[in-house]
């Protein structure tokens, strides 16, 4: 089958700053995959190449096949942009009756607004719409034209729990159906939660590929997390953590203090764990854990999401 998604050799640049560089990339039918980055990594850039809205500098997009900028090769795409751009004066109804009819076979109004939670808004004016409400419009419209591809840029900023459970039992069940799903978020947990394949993208270029246990291993041991009282006769001045804990342990690559918790990232937890009992450490609450999403995404990117 052709493969919904495919860019090769793909860069893009605006002005100096290079937003996507020599990128490779397929998504295979059925597939769903998470794309994680810190901001500025190139996420928004590479979704607009794939819609359409933008073109490479070089190498090529590849939308079922064809060039995404042919708006017959659009029609089983559905897209969620970070940005709203809703019109204030329309109803929701007409809004979702007229983006609906750009399709063949859109999903009735009715049904749709119900199974995004906005049923017996349809007389409401856009505007008069609250931000939760507007990205729930924003990402049912994604889904009205019964895509076999969906792209959803940072989808559920702005949404309460329940609607972000809503919009992962509706990806859940899109994907269950057979259809193919990239996805662009902050949350680790939404990748973790909804992923079969996660791509780290930073600078511009893919960092990482593979499903979660894979990306994760790209980060070596795990993590000691105990928490700690000062030892008797410590500065008053330091927090509990900082006074007791020794600064030559072995193999402690970063160390987080949160009063009296301790959280030591190492690649061997085990001879950290002995070290501890050499030190004479008073710790309780021992937890030893592997790698976490998270901490490989900050060893891939460097940074924060």
């Amino acid at each position: 089958m052709t493969a919904p998604v495919e860019l090769r050799g793909v860069t893009r640049r605006y002005g100096d700053t290079v937003a996507l560089d020599d990128v490779d990339l397929v998504l295979e039918p059925g597939s769903l995959t998470g794309l994680l980055g810190p901001n500025g990594a190139g996420k928004s850039t590479l979704v607009n190449l794939v819609s359409g809205l933008r073109r490479p500098d070089t190498g090529t997009v590849r939308l079922f096949g064809g060039d995404p900028r042919d708006a017959a090769n659009r029609v089983a795409l559905g897209t969620t942009p970070q940005q709203i751009g809703l019109p204030d004066t329309l109803r929701v109804g007409e809004i979702v009756r007229f983006v609906g009819a750009h399709f063949p076979d859109p999903v009735g109004a009715g049904e749709l607004l119900e199974r995004f939670g906005l049923d017996g808004l349809e007389r409401r004016q856009a505007g008069g719409l609250s931000g939760g409400q507007k990205r729930r419009l924003a990402l049912a419209l994604a889904f009205i034209g019964r895509a076999r591809l969906v792209l959803l840029d940072e989808p559920t900023t702005g949404l309460d729990v329940e609607g972000r459970r809503a919009l992962w039992d509706t990806v859940r069940a899109f994907h269950a159906g057979g259809g193919t799903v990239l996805l662009t978020t902050h949350y680790l947990d939404e990748i973790e939660s909804l992923a079969e394949r996660v791509v780290v993208l930073a600078g511009g270029r893919i960092r990482a590929d593979g499903d979660v246990d894979t990306v994760r291993s790209a980060v070596r041991g795990g993590r000691v997390a105990f928490r700690i009282a000062a030892r008797p006769g410590s500065s008053a001045g330091c927090a509990p953590g900082t006074a007791a804990v020794p600064d030559d342990l072995p193999g402690v690559d970063r160390a987080e203090v949160d009063g009296d918790r301790v959280v030591l990232h190492t690649a061997d937890a085990d001879e950290l764990v002995r070290a501890l009992v050499r030190h004479d450490v008073p710790f309780t609450d021992l937890a030893v854990s592997r790698a976490s999403l998270e901490d490989a995404f900050l060893t891939l990117t460097g940074g924060p999401s």
